[in-house]
């Protein structure tokens, strides 16, 4: 087992400035090595990123019996299977969101016997929605702790094909679920399958991706709108050969805030104009707040006037529904604000890795700003001239604070980041990365 550090003192930052070949996006990867694994055919997947969360969703596939090659340097190959060969399994799934949920799916219709859990934050996480859609299928799906929360017992069930209903304000993950399990039922049955969305549809961007992802397997789905989604009778998976996965955008926010509080310039490379991500965005949320941005197909690039040089963060009061992670940043870079900064429609930060409202008001209060929250938003007045303070910031187990709480070496306070392991989930070597691009 890897230990880690119990904490890391960041040494004060002035300048940031350099190149970023970003990791493997975590969305992308584990879609599609999903998407391989219930395909016909063979595919060589190039650029999977190597963390915590990749490597649940890869042990839970050997385990169910798909033949996965690593090839070493984010080479991977998989031979698909279509229906898993292994029909009873436990499966421990670690604090995997993008693991836990659309297997969930995948399982309940593969008519086998399976115990899902994970740590015990992800017992606290939600999926009673996706449950009940996948009952409204027929499947049996039992809640072996608190109901609406795994741990989950799925059994055999008699299965139909039918028009669904998902909860569209919780998270966009129960949707990608259903969507991606669809085309076992379509295949199975002949005919297509729809699934409704019932609400506001959140994180629409991240969709977007399974549904281009799909597409790029041989499904392509017709849609109303963000209202219904259906996949044509018939529909299966087929490999695309070879697949490479994009860089993570939503990773790529720090070294973009990075660019603008350090001056720059400092490009990252992975993921640009051409990017299916919609956390791509978020370098359109540094223009706005000064950073001077240019992109490329494939790279952004980001440069400022860097706080050390006298720039600051221009206030900002914004909708961060479609990009909620990448918003973490933006909370982050509120500290360096010529004013009081407001965040908006980020409900789906509470069941997240940890109740990401609650654990940003708490840190940033910490180095003396001001934060007021609600429900859904998050307001942050930055710390007055000489209000800065010395502080040991808690990650709450959550990979996002980590990185995001790097940027507050830009402050005059000495910080230090406890439990920097965490990183691990996504990005297991942020801070050796960071400490090469930034300078006192």
């Amino acid at each position: 087992m890897t230990t880690h550090p119990a904490y890391l003192d960041l040494p004060p930052a002035r300048r940031a400035a350099g190149v970023v070949a970003l990791p493997g996006s975590k969305s992308i990867s584990n879609r599609v090595l999903l998407l391989a694994a219930l395909a016909e055919g063979r595919t060589q997947i190039a650029g999977l990123l190597d963390s915590d969360d990749t490597r649940v969703m890869l042990a839970a596939l050997r385990q169910l019996g798909v033949a996965v090659t690593d090839q070493g340097d984010g080479w991977v190959d998989i031979e698909g299977t279509r229906r898993f060969p292994v029909m009873q399994a436990d499966l421990f799934l670690g604090n995997a969101g993008t693991a836990f949920r659309p297997l969930t799916a995948a399982l309940a219709l593969m008519g086998g016997d399976y115990r899902l859990s994970g740590v015990p934050r992800m017992h606290e996480r939600p999926i009673g929605d996706l449950a009940e859609a996948l009952r409204a299928w027929g499947a049996d799906i039992r809640y072996l702790g608190q109901e609406g929360y795994p741990p989950l017992h799925i059994g055999p069930s008699a299965l139909r094909a039918d028009t669904v209903r998902v909860q569209g304000s919780v998270s966009s993950q129960f949707l990608t679920a259903l969507l991606m399990a669809a085309p076992l039922q379509a295949a199975a049955s002949g005919l297509p399958v729809t699934i409704e969305v019932v609400g506001e549809l959140i994180s629409k961007p991240y969709i977007d991706i399974t549904l281009n992802l799909m597409a790029r397997f041989g499904v392509t789905v017709q849609r109303d709108g963000w209202r219904a989604f259906t996949v044509p009778g018939g529909a299966c998976y087929r490999s695309p050969g070879a697949i490479a996965v994009e860089g993570d955008a939503s990773s790529a926010s720090y070294f973009l805030a990075l660019g603008l509080l350090g001056g720059g310039p400092l490009r990252v490379t992975g993921v640009g104009a051409r990017s299916i991500q919609g956390d791509v965005a978020f370098a359109d949320v540094v223009q706005a707040l000064g950073g001077q941005v240019s992109k490329g197909p494939d790279w952004i690039e980001v440069s400022g006037q860097g706080v050390a040089a006298g720039g600051q963060v221009k206030a900002f009061d914004a909708d961060f529904n479609l990009i909620p992670d990448a918003a973490m940043t933006a909370a982050a870079m509120a500290l360096f604000a010529d004013g009081p900064c407001r965040l908006r429609n980020i409900g789906s930060w509470r069941v997240k890795e940890t109740d990401r409202i609650h654990a940003m008001q708490t840190e940033l209060m910490k180095l003396g700003a001001q934060v007021e929250s609600g429900p859904d938003w998050l307001a942050v007045t930055p710390p007055a001239a000489g209000g800065w303070r010395d502080a040991e910031i808690g990650t709450w187990d959550d990979h996002r604070m980590a990185m995001c709480f790097s940027l507050a070496a830009f402050g005059p306070a000495a910080v230090r980041i406890l439990d920097p392991g965490c990183v691990s989930k996504t990005f297991p070597t942020y801070f050796d990365v960071y400490a090469s691009l930034v300078s006192g």
